[in-house]
């Protein structure tokens, strides 16, 4: 994996990312929080496990050092509180790879899972999880907002690439 190729992985998260958050403000309150079948519960929660999931392997990865849990779902009572604190761990991420070269990548890393259980990866590996962690629930979260008539659109990676590239998404 080299850095460029990286960071067109990470643009694509965070424009999936976009499109999520943004079909997921056409939602009440309470489908924000409404329980359903989804893997963590309701929308809120399982994009509180996403972003969470980014934030503990962004520190993990930069600062070295593994926290213990993952945020509490409460602390994001609205989208908007979410997607204020998902602004701010995009751009903490932007700035962690922007200072990453080729040989950095190929490191290992040790951390502790959130369980105590130690672990060690090859950083590469490590930030590509982060990306296909965020496709596994991205895809969840836009099939219930399409239940609910608010369907994000394509989310694929060959759309963003087709947009990135200046092509439509026909």
């Amino acid at each position: 994996m080299n850095v460029a190729d990286l960071m067109t992985l990470y643009e694509y998260n965070y424009w999936a990312n976009e499109r999520i958050l943004t079909a997921a403000a056409n939602l009440t309150p309470e489908q924000f929080v409404m329980v359903s079948d989804l893997s963590w519960g309701s929308i809120r929660n399982v994009l509180t496990h996403t972003l969470g999931a980014e934030w503990i392997w962004r520190v993990r990865c930069q600062e070295g050092r593994s926290p213990s849990e993952m945020p509490d779902p409460e602390q994001f009572p609205t989208l908007d509180v979410l997607t204020a604190r998902w602004a701010e761990e995009e751009t903490a991420m932007r700035g962690y790879l922007a200072s990453l070269d080729q040989e950095v990548l190929s490191q290992q890393l040790a951390y502790v899972s959130t369980s105590g259980r130690p672990f060690t990866g090859t950083l590469w590996h490590i930030l590509m999880h982060v990306v296909n962690h965020g496709t596994q629930h991205r895809s969840e979260v836009a099939h219930i907002l399409t239940q609910f008539g608010h369907s994000p659109g394509d989310i694929d990676m060959i759309s963003y690439s087709r947009r990135a590239g200046g092509a439509s998404e026909e």
